[in-house]
Formats: C-alpha cells, structure tokens, sequence
C-alpha cells in the first residue's frame, strides 16, 4: 500500500474504540476524527484517542478523510453508507452493512457510479485459524466437503447488555446480529450459498433485563425470531445445517464442523481471529491442528480476562483499500457482504413462509489471505 488514507469513524459506541486501538498496526490507515450525533461521545472518544471530533456532517464534508467506517446502528448502516459514498468516500461498515438486498443493489449502484468502495464486517475470517482451516480444505487432505453443522446459540443478550432491547427487535435476532461471523465464514471456506430454508420461532414473547443498569428488571417485547434452524445448500454441493438461538440454557454443538470425503474439521468460533483447529480422520482419530505463523492468529488482547485473543479488527478495512489500490476484488467487500445478507434474511423469510428459496445473488469465494499477504497488510 502506497498511499496514507484518511479515515473517518462514524459513531463513537464502545467498538469505536477497537477500530480506533487497532488501525494504528496496519500500514496505509491514518484515523484523523470520530463524529456521532452526540457532541460529548466523539468529544471523549476524540480525546481518548487524540483525533479530532466532528459533527457527522463535518466528517462527511472532510477533505483529509478517505474512508468512513460506519459504526451506528444496524437500522442506520443503508442510510448513513448511502451519505458515505454520495459525499465521494468509500464507505466501510459494520454488520450487517444492510439490512435487505434491494438496498444492498442500491447501494452498490452508487459506489459503482462512483469508483468507490463498499465494504463490510466481518474480517474475523482472515484470522490465522481459518485461514488454516482454508488452507487445509483447499489442500484436499479432507476430501471434499460435502455437508456441516454451524451453531450459535446462548440463553440471550438480556443476561449480559445492559440495554438489550434492538437486539430483539426486527433487524437483530441471534441471525442478523451474530449470524454474519458465522455466514460469511462459510462462504470464505466453500463459497456461496444456492438455496435454503429454515423453520423459527421464538421461545418467550416478553424477555426480562437481568443484567446490572438502570434497566434491571424492565421487561422487553419480543419482534423477531429467537430461534432459526436452517438448511443451506452450497453451489458446490455441500449441504450445512446451522443452528442460531437465544433460547438456549447450554449445548454440546462446536462452532462450525465440516465433513469431507476422506476426514473433518472442527473451526473455532468465527466471532474470533484465532482459535484451536482440529482435524478429524477417517477412523475417527482426532488430532490437534498445531497453529501456523499467520500474522492474525498471533495472541495481541488480552479479552477474556487473562486469557489472550488475537484481535486484529481493521484488517478487512487495510485490504479494501488495498484492493483498491491494486484494482482487485475486497475479500470483505460488497459483494461478499450482500450474498450473506440474503442468506440471513433468507432464513428468516423461510421460516415465516416455508418455503425453499433459490438465492438471487451470488459472489466469489473470497481469496485466501496467506501469510505473507498478511504480513503486508501490517506495519513493520
């Protein structure tokens, strides 16, 4: 990457602060302001992290900035990313990026009309350990991946959030909020989806807030399934069951496990850049997969009280504008982003409607990010 780009971040909530930690590592990305539509939050966040603080007009008026990374609600993301790319930036956001594909298409209209780039979280697949992962089905040591199971499921966001509420409402549910990790991880390890279909439901029509603030013990309404159970079918013929809840005290389902020809593999939580791989061979002997010298599967955070994580967030934005430069397709880009938008709402819409639906986008599987392609994405 040759050129310094100016990075603006929009919303100043608490994951502001990871893009704000973590973009300083890699080479080309200079954050210079942070708005929101509360003056005092980019003022603090602003400070914390010795960038300027705008108002969300200023930053989109900004002649130094670039990029801007979209970090306010899953409702906002069509409109705030459609201001991005009508200012003449190229718009990165977090998940999901829409919220439908005819605003997906919109949008890309837009940015095409433009030159510029649409991107999107998650870049947790470009974490060492599924980039291993990919490696090894790539290798044809498995055989050939012909079917799978992917589960995420918890007792709910109400336990743990403090103001849980949109996660329950259209728009979030356990698919749109934490099914992009697990959806584009699939896509990025056997590529796009064909067809689907899922049942749903939900298992409470009010929640209860237990976790400590000042809604305690308030009482939520429930607008959206908490529980999807789907079927995917992959252009490549493998078929993945994938299991999303909020209606779940405790389960012994792994995060993603994919059953080939001649073994399998179990991948670790696609929410994380690292993780323990292990294969399983014909036999049924299962042995420990010891970790490669990938870049973004080395321990950097220490999230989990002591226990480190790899964590390293702007890696998808480093390589879009990488990509940019290069004139190559973003691994996180809009094309990724918007198959995997359709396979959420897919499930959702197939368990109201029953039906099986034939998917109406598609992309390429994203490239591998080996380790030396990596390593260029980081400074020295």
């Amino acid at each position: 990457m040759t050129k310094t780009f100016g990075v603006g971040i929009m919303g100043a909530g608490n994951i502001s602060a990871a893009y704000l930690g973590l973009a300083p590592l890699f080479k080309g990305l200079e954050v210079r302001a942070v708005a929101d539509i509360v003056p005092e939050a980019a003022k603090r966040r602003a400070e914390e992290f010795n960038v300027a603080a705008q108002t969300p007009d200023e930053l989109l008026k900004n002649s130094e900035i670039d990029v801007i990374v979209n970090l306010t609600v899953p409702a906002a993301h069509y409109r705030v990313s459609m201001d991005i790319v009508s200012a003449g930036k190229h718009s990165y956001s977090e998940k999901p990026f829409v919220l439908s594909v005819d605003e997906g298409l919109s949008l890309k209209k837009a940015a095409d009309e433009r030159g510029l780039k649409v991107g999107s979280a998650p870049d947790t697949f470009l974490g060492g350990a599924h980039q291993q992962a990919r490696e090894i089905i790539d290798s044809g040591k498995l055989g050939k991946i012909m079917s799978g199971t992917t589960h995420v499921m918890s007792r709910g966001m109400e336990h743990w959030h403090p103001n849980p509420d949109f996660f329950f409402q259209p728009g979030g549910g356990p698919i749109l909020d934490l099914g992009p990790y697990y959806i584009t991880d699939l896509v990025h390890l056997l590529g796009p989806v064909k067809k689907l279909s899922a049942f749903t439901n939900m298992a409470r029509e009010e929640r209860i807030v237990t976790a400590e603030g000042p809604n305690q013990g308030s009482k939520i309404k429930v607008g959206t399934p908490t529980t999807i159970h789907g079927i995917l079918e992959f252009h490549n013929g493998a078929i993945v069951t994938i299991g999303a809840s909020w209606d779940v005290a405790a389960h012994g389902h792994h995060n993603i496990e994919l059953y080939g020809t001649d073994g399998s593999i179990f991948v670790p939580d696609p929410n994380f850049f690292g993780g323990d791989l292990v294969t399983a061979a014909l036999d049924g002997t299962r042995t420990p997969v010891t970790p490669w010298d990938h870049p973004f599967g080395k321990p950097n955070q220490g999230l989990d009280q002591d226990k480190p994580r790899a964590n390293y967030r702007c890696a998808g934005l480093a390589d879009m504008m990488l990509s940019h430069e290069a004139g190559q397709a973003a691994r996180c880009g809009l094309d990724v982003a918007l198959h995997v938008v359709e396979v959420m709402t897919g499930l959702l819409e197939a368990g109201e409607t029953g039906q099986v639906l034939t998917l109406r986008t598609t992309c390429e599987r994203p490239r591998a990010l080996g380790v030396e392609e990596a390593k260029a994405l980081l400074k020295a």
